[in-house]
């Protein structure tokens, strides 16, 4: 099962360092949203990143990135729900229900599929579908490799994916949350914490 890294929503200054760990590690991919930031920022953190990683990071913005870097592609969601005019390459995009799941992913080499668990990072946001629903859906084949689930996947709740038949998963809050971005300087839990989770994803 692949594992995804969703980037923090601020710029910090261990962040290249410990994407470079994460992918020696064996991370998959890298998703690099920054919402709302200056692209000057975005470019800073991909020069510090060594070139070797960049076929595996997409960006969810500046999508001018995707060329100037080599990049692996680029992902639409509610904010940049199309790729620009001409554009020829791997795309993925985020979708927040099955319906649209069933719309949207046969357009995608990839897709998001979230709140699948309740989320990490917003307590606020509750799972989105029940056992039954993905199971159904695993069975009609509109859950598939293809698939990515988003939304409280942690070393809990990576196992279960796979009876769902999901492709991969989208990590973000749980490993996160063992770094502080403001003043933390020593990552090693982050590092633990991710051979944890390739662990859970078999």
């Amino acid at each position: 099962m692949k594992l995804i890294l969703l980037s923090t929503s601020e710029f910090f200054v261990e962040e290249d360092k410990i994407i470079s760990a994460l992918f020696d590690e064996g991370l998959d991919l890298f998703h690099l949203r920054k919402a709302g930031s200056e692209p000057v920022y975005s470019e800073r953190l991909l020069t510090l990143l060594p070139e070797e990683w960049h076929s595996r990071i997409v960006v969810h913005e500046h999508f001018y990135l995707k060329e100037e870097f080599n990049l692996r592609g680029i992902h639409l969601n509610s904010h940049y729900p199309e790729p620009p005019r001409g554009y020829h390459g791997q795309l993925s995009r985020s979708v927040h229900s099955l319906e649209r799941l069933q719309q949207e992913k046969e357009n995608m080499d990839y897709i998001f599929l979230s709140p699948v668990f309740d989320s990490i990072t917003y307590p606020d946001r509750h799972a989105a579908y029940t056992s039954e629903q993905l199971y159904d859906a695993t069975r009609a084949g509109l859950i598939d490799r293809k698939v990515m689930a988003a939304g409280g996947i942690s070393s809990a709740t990576l196992p279960l994916l796979s009876d769902y038949g999901f492709g991969g998963a989208v990590i973000s809050g749980d490993l996160w949350h063992r770094f502080n971005i403001h003043s933390g300087l020593d990552y090693r839990e982050v590092i633990a914490h991710f051979r944890k989770l390739r662990k859970a994803a078999g």
